[in-house]
């Protein structure tokens, strides 16, 4: 499916701020991808692939997962907005005709992360979190240059800050976002 194919689908899909969001990680993958030497294409689709399922409703999301043989945990029954990763590689793959495995673990772990991601899963990582049109968040200055220099110290500080934030705030924590950490930690 083609670029524009793919964002005229989108369009029927997500708000028109999301919308903003996803061609911002778009651009934001892809010029991570040429400083760290990734498939700039891959990158593109990725990113403005990354939320396609971020906008069904709430409990849609987990009935969907359930209806699609997709794996909840606990963590993911109690907030099904977090399924919007796993729902989103699952779009990609049949709504959007993308067929790279890459691609789609991308989209499935753009949001807790996972031990040992590949070049790419860590880009789009990244640039969901640092994109232009993202609210700033505690130290986003210093991260985005991370983004471009050193992307491990980049993600373990993405990491830091989300699981501060999710301590200080009382809510709960996904287990892989804890796991993730943990592993670049001692890497």
């Amino acid at each position: 499916m083609t670029r524009e194919k793919m964002i005229s689908r989108l369009k029927t899909k997500i708000n028109e701020k999301r919308m903003e969001h996803s061609l911002g990680v778009e651009y934001t993958a892809a010029c991570m991808a040429m400083v760290h030497g990734a498939d700039i294409e891959k990158a593109r689709i990725a990113g403005l692939l990354h939320d396609c399922a971020k906008g069904l409703p709430t409990k849609e999301k987990l009935e969907k997962a359930r209806k699609h043989g997709l794996a909840v945990s606990k963590y993911e029954e109690k907030n099904p907005d977090m399924l919007h990763a796993k729902l989103g590689a699952f779009y990609a793959r049949y709504k959007y005709d993308v067929t790279d495995e890459e691609i789609l673990d991308a989209i499935c772990y753009h949001t807790t992360g996972r031990p040992n991601m590949s070049l790419l899963e860590k880009i789009i990582f990244v640039a969901d979190y640092i994109e232009p049109n993202r609210k700033t968040l505690k130290e986003m200055d210093i991260i985005r240059k991370e983004a471009f220099d050193d992307l491990d110290k980049c993600v373990i500080h993405i990491l830091k800050n989300t699981i501060d934030y999710l301590e200080t705030s009382m809510n709960e924590m996904d287990y892989m976002t804890q796991m993730t950490y943990n592993y670049y930690v001692n890497k």
